[in-house]
């Protein structure tokens, strides 16, 4: 025997009975779901060398950040303060141990007080600084634009307002010399 469908009334009165349930709740962002995790992992190993490095020219200054690089982070025994491990240029050596205390105490104030309390010294190459931050690269002025260029951008920019009428002359020439440049 075949069964017949509900009516619209039938199915109203089924669905209200029926208890739906609720919708899952979103998962939390990533960033709140492995907070805690990153704190334990942060609070048992404390940042790496990749950390100092990254910002060794501010911790040391640019003379001795030209000869040393931080090697290995050595954390201490039940929490105890760790060793730092530099790789100096041989000539600059005895320059970085006379300066340990220095050292010590900018890397302390960048990791934490109390993070590393001995400085250990290798001797050996140390790959060259990246470009320097201390010499701003300079800008060149864009090469002139033909004349009907020129004219063409005057024009479209007759209606801008005069407070941007400047900046957006600048970005329209920089905008067609690079165009000009790479097809040609």
């Amino acid at each position: 025997m075949r069964r017949t469908l509900p009516t619209d009334e039938e199915v109203r009165e089924i669905l209200s009975r029926r208890r739906t349930r609720p919708l899952p709740r979103p998962a939390p962002r990533a960033g709140r779901a492995l907070q805690k995790l990153i704190r334990d992992l942060d609070d048992k190993f404390g940042r790496g060398p990749g950390a100092l490095e990254a910002r060794w020219r501010e911790i040391v200054g640019e003379r001795l950040a030209r000869v040393s690089r931080p090697q290995k982070l050595t954390k201490g025994r039940g929490g105890a303060a760790g060793t730092l491990e530099l790789r100096v240029v041989g000539a600059a050596a005895l320059l970085v141990q006379h300066q340990s205390e220095d050292i010590l105490q900018r890397v302390n104030l960048f990791l934490g007080a109390g993070s590393v309390d001995k400085l250990r010294i290798a001797q050996g190459p140390v790959k060259p600084l990246d470009d320097t931050p201390s010499q701003p690269k300079r800008r060149t002025a864009p090469p002139p634009l033909p004349a009907h260029q020129e004219a063409e951008l005057k024009a479209s920019l007759a209606t801008a307002p005069d407070g941007l009428k400047g900046s957006l002359e600048r970005l329209g020439r920089a905008v067609l010399s690079d165009r000009d440049g790479a097809s040609g």
